[in-house]
Protein backbone atom coordinates (compact mmCIF):
# COMPACT_ATOMS: atom_id res chain seq x y z
CA UNK A 1 0.00 0.00 0.00
CA UNK A 2 2.69 2.13 0.57
CA UNK A 3 6.35 2.36 -0.38
CA UNK A 4 8.71 4.42 0.94
CA UNK A 5 11.89 5.32 -0.58
CA UNK A 6 14.76 7.69 1.30
CA UNK A 7 17.53 10.09 -0.38
CA UNK A 8 20.07 12.72 0.28
CA UNK A 9 22.31 11.19 3.03
CA UNK A 10 26.04 11.40 2.09
CA UNK A 11 29.11 11.71 3.54
CA UNK A 12 29.51 15.41 5.55
CA UNK A 13 32.21 16.79 8.37
CA UNK A 14 31.42 17.19 11.66
CA UNK A 15 29.50 20.28 12.49
CA UNK A 16 27.59 20.21 8.83
CA UNK A 17 24.26 19.71 7.17
CA UNK A 18 22.12 17.71 5.61
CA UNK A 19 18.65 16.94 4.36
CA UNK A 20 16.90 13.73 3.82
CA UNK A 21 13.83 13.23 1.71
CA UNK A 22 11.61 10.59 1.62
CA UNK A 23 8.89 9.71 -0.90
CA UNK A 24 6.19 8.23 -0.23
CA UNK A 25 3.76 6.47 -2.74
CA UNK A 26 -0.13 6.29 -2.44
CA UNK A 27 -3.08 8.74 -1.94
CA UNK A 28 -3.31 8.13 1.35
CA UNK A 29 0.09 9.43 2.25
CA UNK A 30 -1.33 11.76 4.92
CA UNK A 31 -3.20 9.11 6.95
CA UNK A 32 0.43 7.79 8.14
CA UNK A 33 2.35 9.01 11.18
CA UNK A 34 5.98 8.73 9.93
CA UNK A 35 9.16 8.23 11.67
CA UNK A 36 13.03 8.03 10.95
CA UNK A 37 14.83 5.92 12.26
CA UNK A 38 18.88 5.38 12.34
CA UNK A 39 21.07 2.07 12.50
CA UNK A 40 24.85 1.88 13.14
CA UNK A 41 26.98 -0.96 12.51
CA UNK A 42 26.64 -3.43 15.23
CA UNK A 43 23.95 -1.75 16.83
CA UNK A 44 20.04 -1.70 17.23
CA UNK A 45 18.19 0.17 14.89
CA UNK A 46 16.99 3.18 16.83
CA UNK A 47 14.20 5.95 17.07
CA UNK A 48 15.38 9.42 15.85
CA UNK A 49 12.32 11.55 15.05
CA UNK A 50 8.35 10.96 14.12
CA UNK A 51 5.82 13.07 12.87
CA UNK A 52 2.41 12.80 13.40
CA UNK A 53 -0.67 12.84 11.04
CA UNK A 54 -0.81 16.45 12.39
CA UNK A 55 2.45 18.60 12.37
CA UNK A 56 2.18 19.66 15.41
CA UNK A 57 2.93 16.08 16.78
CA UNK A 58 6.88 15.70 16.86
CA UNK A 59 9.12 13.47 18.95
CA UNK A 60 12.71 13.09 18.93
CA UNK A 61 15.26 11.15 20.76
CA UNK A 62 17.36 12.96 23.38
CA UNK A 63 20.35 12.55 21.40
CA UNK A 64 19.24 14.40 18.34
CA UNK A 65 16.76 16.84 20.02
CA UNK A 66 17.55 20.74 19.48
CA UNK A 67 19.52 19.48 15.86
CA UNK A 68 17.48 17.30 13.43
CA UNK A 69 13.89 19.06 12.75
CA UNK A 70 11.63 16.36 11.25
CA UNK A 71 8.35 17.83 8.62
CA UNK A 72 6.24 16.95 6.26
CA UNK A 73 4.62 18.04 2.96
CA UNK A 74 1.37 16.27 2.56
CA UNK A 75 0.61 17.75 -0.77
CA UNK A 76 4.14 16.34 -2.20
CA UNK A 77 3.77 12.93 -0.18
CA UNK A 78 7.22 13.63 1.68
CA UNK A 79 8.75 13.66 4.97
CA UNK A 80 11.70 15.31 5.50
CA UNK A 81 14.81 15.07 8.07
CA UNK A 82 16.88 18.10 8.52
CA UNK A 83 20.13 17.02 10.55
CA UNK A 84 22.22 20.29 11.78
CA UNK A 85 25.46 20.27 13.49
CA UNK A 86 25.95 16.33 13.05
CA UNK A 87 28.35 14.75 14.73
CA UNK A 88 30.60 11.57 14.33
CA UNK A 89 28.32 9.46 16.29
CA UNK A 90 25.44 10.36 13.62
CA UNK A 91 26.71 7.93 11.52
CA UNK A 92 24.30 5.57 10.45
CA UNK A 93 21.54 4.08 7.63
CA UNK A 94 18.94 6.08 8.10
CA UNK A 95 15.75 4.53 7.34
CA UNK A 96 11.84 6.56 6.59
CA UNK A 97 9.48 4.21 7.99
CA UNK A 98 5.20 4.71 7.96
CA UNK A 99 2.67 3.71 10.69
CA UNK A 100 -0.70 3.31 9.52
CA UNK A 101 -2.02 1.81 12.85
CA UNK A 102 -4.29 5.04 14.87
CA UNK A 103 -2.77 5.50 17.61
CA UNK A 104 -3.28 8.02 20.52
CA UNK A 105 0.70 9.48 19.35
CA UNK A 106 3.39 9.12 17.68
CA UNK A 107 5.96 5.51 18.90
CA UNK A 108 9.44 5.16 19.32
CA UNK A 109 8.90 1.82 18.66
CA UNK A 110 10.60 0.44 15.06
CA UNK A 111 7.63 -2.34 15.50
CA UNK A 112 4.99 0.17 15.09
CA UNK A 113 5.31 1.06 12.18
CA UNK A 114 4.23 -1.31 9.18
CA UNK A 115 5.96 0.09 5.52
CA UNK A 116 9.96 0.97 5.66
CA UNK A 117 12.33 2.59 3.37
CA UNK A 118 15.91 1.10 1.78
CA UNK A 119 18.10 3.21 3.89
CA UNK A 120 20.36 6.08 3.44
CA UNK A 121 23.85 6.27 4.16
CA UNK A 122 25.00 8.90 6.51
CA UNK A 123 28.53 9.64 7.60
CA UNK A 124 29.74 12.21 9.14
CA UNK A 125 33.86 12.57 9.39
CA UNK A 126 35.61 14.09 12.30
Amino acid sequence: QVQLVESGGGLVQAGGSLRLSCAASGRTFSNYIMGWFRQAPGKEREFVAAIGRSVSFTYYSDSVKGRFTISRDNAKNTVYLQMNSLKPEDTAVYYCAADGTIRVRPSANRNAYDYWGQGTQVTVSS
